[in-house]
């Protein structure tokens, strides 16, 4: 007996009705078509009564009855050129209310167990109701199942902009006041977007975006108790009223707008999340689709771009008795801790002010204290944001804090794939609205690159301008500096000095050892790595 079958219905088998359902369609209201919408049949709407919608995404872990699944460690998502090479997996789910659409997207989550799965609800995207809508929603003759109720030309912006890797912003929906709220929740990094909604097949452009459709199909009667049971309990509805109201609105909306998306479907699922079989299938061609995406990028920065000139991007400190001298102390592997600290601390503040003169500035007129005017200079931007690469990077921003004053602070957590040997991306913190800002990038040592690459490339999907970064680090390699030019020709590179070599190990030679168990007094692993950061102590 099929459980699932693709472009098609397949037999049903009995299954417990215990599956705890997280998502439900409501009312509507609102007459008229949409060109870019799909052939309907009949009338329909139904009343909705949640709080907020909902976009999960951060923290990236998914709790399950049997254990936690950290969604952490995203893989790279681009190629040597630092250009995306490969699109987010995207999986439709479509269904009438009550069918267990949410379910499934969960359970699907549970099962893969892959890095950075977004789960993207319909739910955000309901139009803001004009005052007159706002009465008629009221008294639940809003027809919120009707096509126009959708903002679907947000809806699709978001979508594409996620599945091409980008920092997208979700609107969160208040259903009690039927508007968005303030502050919107910022979506960013999936491998795998889980899409679901009642509408989520009804728009041709929506489709075009789809890897693969999955259509939730349950008995309208055990929808309508699902219904009863939620309505009755958990919103004081009378019985007859939620009839009515499924009668009124629910089920000639199903009939006229969601059930003829059927037959657009690749998979049909029968009783929703219960069905294991289908969903372990599903699962099975989701993994495969991510095995023929994945990327090698170290390797590759290993062995391109060497032999080449310094680029003219690059800006090294100069190399003073001075300076001189405070490599002499921290690369001397005699040297305590906290002499290396000290004179660690004092490069950086000279490579900080190094950094800030690359800032883009204009002419200034004051009147000095003699009455007397003096044109200087005064930073020609809108703000400076500082962003670390953990750990070690962040032993820099003291230094930035020092010269910048009430600088914003972003932090990037990536981490070397011990199986793979690729950079991982594990977690973020950025400060809002970071594409407007001029930011500067700072990691302690760069070896290949292939972290510093990583943090330049979330910085670019959150809008940041690549212009506008600025790459700082007390020690590079000579293949790091070829690797991040090469990928991002407009970042400019900050460094005390250069070293010629990298190992097998990817260790910088002669170099300085892991500058964060240095400065932080922890042990190396044998096999650690000049860009391998470890767990921060959040």
């Amino acid at each position: 007996m099929s459980a699932v079958c693709r472009k098609g219905r397949v037999s049903k088998m009995e299954c417990g009705e215990n599956a705890s359902l997280l998502s439900v369609s409501n009312s509507g209201g609102g007459e008229g078509s949409l060109d870019r919408l799909l052939p309907s049949v009949c009338p329909g709407v139904s009343p909705r009564k949640r709080t907020t919608s909902q976009c999960k995404s951060e923290p990236p872990l998914l709790r399950t009855s049997k254990r936690t699944i950290y969604t952490a460690g995203r893989p790279p998502w681009y190629n040597e050129h630092g250009t995306q090479s490969k699109e987010a997996f995207v999986i439709g789910l479509c269904g009438g209310s009550a069918s267990g659409k949410t379910t499934v997207a969960r359970k699907i989550i549970e099962a893969l167990d892959v890095p950075w799965v977004v789960l993207l609800s319909m739910d955000s995207f309901y139009k803001v109701l004009t005052p007159e809508q706002q009465v008629t929603a009221a008294s639940n003759d809003y027809n919120f199942d009707h096509p126009d109720a959708f903002d679907f030309g947000l809806l699709e912006h978001t979508l594409r902009k996620l599945k091409l890797g980008k920092s997208v912003k979700i609107p969160v929906y208040d259903f009690t006041t039927h508007g968005r709220q303030k502050d919107w929740k910022t979506v960013y990094g999936a491998s795998v977007i889980i899409f679901e909604g009642i509408m989520a097949f009804a728009d041709k452009e929506l489709l075009k975006l789809l890897d693969m459709k999955i259509f939730v199909d349950t008995d309208s009667d055990i929808r309508l108790v699902r219904r009863l049971r939620r309505d009755i309990t958990e919103r004081g509805r009378d019985l007859e009223g939620v009839i009515k109201q499924y009668n009124k609105f629910v089920k000639p909306a199903f009939e006229q707008y969601i059930e003829p998306t059927m037959r657009l479907a690749d998979i049909v699922v029968p009783r929703g999340g219960c069905n294991m079989v289908a969903i372990d299938l599903i699962v099975q061609h989701v993994h495969s689709q991510l095995e023929e995406r994945e990327l090698t990028v170290r390797a590759a920065l290993a062995s391109a771009h060497q032999a080449q000139p310094l680029p003219q991007t690059l800006s090294v400190l100069e190399s003073t008795p001075q300076v001189r001298g405070m490599h002499t102390i921290i690369r001397n592997k005699e040297t305590s801790r906290d002499e290396f600290i000290f004179y660690s601390k004092r490069l950086m503040r000279l490579l900080i002010e190094q950094a800030l003169s690359y800032l883009p500035s204009q002419s200034h007129l004051v009147q000095t204290p003699q009455g007397e005017d003096y044109e200087g200079r005064t930073f020609h931007g809108k703000r400076i944001t500082g962003v670390s690469i953990l750990r070690a990077g962040e032993t820099m921003e003291p230094a930035l804090r020092a010269v910048c004053k009430d600088v914003r602070i972003g932090k990037i957590l990536i981490q070397t794939n011990q199986d793979t040997g690729e950079p991982e991306l594990h977690y973020l913190r950025l400060p809002k609205d970071i594409g407007e800002d001029h930011v500067i990038l700072m990691d302690c040592t760069v070896s290949t690159g292939a972290a510093a690459m990583m943090a330049v490339r979330v910085l670019l999907d959150h809008d940041v301008q690549e212009e506008k970064i600025l790459l700082v680090s007390l020690l590079m390699a000579e293949m790091g500096v070829h690797s991040v030019a090469y990928a991002f020709p407009q970042v400019k590179i900050i460094t005390t000095a250069v070293d010629k070599k990298v190992n097998d190990l990817f260790h910088i030679i002669p170099g300085i050892g892991n500058f964060g168990d240095r400065y932080f007094g922890t042990d190396a692993p044998q096999d650690w790595s000049d860009e391998e950061m470890d767990e921060p102590s959040y």
